[in-house]
């Protein structure tokens, strides 16, 4: 494998010394962390402040809360270019360290990025925007704003990947819960990594599943949901989301959360229950995955 197990570490080790909600200066210490691997691996990196009321429908109002998303393009980058962006949430809730959710996305982008920006496929037919979204943990805002900049800009955005809690792994058998309506149509066992994409999102599906499948013992399951997901909210619970509803292709990729890991939004979501060699594969699935999208994108 080229991705760098003990770099996984590091960056989890680093990102979960203590919690990162929103608006505090853990969470800013926490950009300038992800900010200087990103410069160190040739991206350049910009700060997106916003403000925004959470005013989506399908989740809680809100007061108003201010965001910041570090959004980064590979130095030599062709603007002209459709893109991908790929992107992981790097808030925390306050009672967490959040070393799953979302720390282990986080490490996978950074492993994304020093890969890419070291050997980028001369073939590529696309961009890849990298993400560190702000103000997940708040109804997806961080989702919500980029993806109105998204909508808004004559940049021909061809898909979005939302990387999210990438790392709890358990092999014991009913150790994986399933929404009804999927139950004994997916396995019932936690050791797979889950590719979830809506009714727009078939090519993208496809295209990111050939990829990870590439991964030897890593078992990969794929669902695409109608109609953004209303019917099946546990779908919906990251960046992707925002992206689903403003029309665009989009997926999250997952260790399926709350339907595994006991850890979700505890102060127990630390570094120590994660699964280094799963997380491992899955950062080498998404490698693959990625490569394989911005060829043939």
């Amino acid at each position: 494998m080229e991705t760098d197990r003990s770099l996984l570490h590091q960056h989890i080790a680093e990102l979960t010394r203590v919690p990162r909600p929103c608006e505090s200066e853990e969470l800013e210490r926490a950009r300038e962390y992800v900010t200087d691997h990103l410069t160190h691996y040739g991206w350049q990196v910009q700060r997106h402040e916003f403000s925004i009321v959470n005013d989506r429908g399908d989740l809680r109002y809100g007061d108003p809360l201010r965001g910041i998303n570090l959004i980064a393009l590979r130095e030599g980058a062709d603007l002209s270019k459709p893109r991908l962006c790929v992107g992981a949430h790097l808030d925390s809730r306050p009672e967490t360290p959040g070393a799953d959710d979302n720390a282990s996305g986080v490490a996978t982008l950074l492993e994304l990025a020093r890969l890419l920006g070291q050997h980028w496929p001369a073939d590529a037919k696309v961009e890849l925007e990298l993400v560190a979204f702000d103000l997940e943990e708040n109804g997806m805002l961080g989702g919500v704003e980029h993806a109105r900049i998204c909508r808004e800009s004559p940049i021909d955005l061809r898909g979005m990947i939302s990387l999210e809690m990438l790392g709890y792994c358990d092999p014991r058998p009913k150790t994986q819960q399933l929404p009804r309506a999927l139950v004994g149509k997916y396995p019932d066992t936690g050791n797979f990594i889950a590719i979830i994409g809506n009714q727009n999102s078939t090519d993208l599906i496809a295209g990111f599943h050939r990829g990870a499948v590439t991964v030897r013992d890593l078992p990969v399951e794929t669902l695409q949901v109608p109609e953004n997901g209303v019917m099946l909210q546990a779908t919906r619970l990251s960046d992707h989301s925002p992206f689903w509803d403003a029309g665009f292709p989009a997926l999250m990729v997952t260790d399926t959360s709350f339907m595994r890991n006991p850890h979700y939004h505890h102060a127990t979501d630390t570094i120590e229950t994660l699964d280094f060699d799963f997380l491992h594969q899955v950062t080498e699935g998404c490698l693959r995955a990625v490569r394989e999208l911005i060829r043939d994108r």
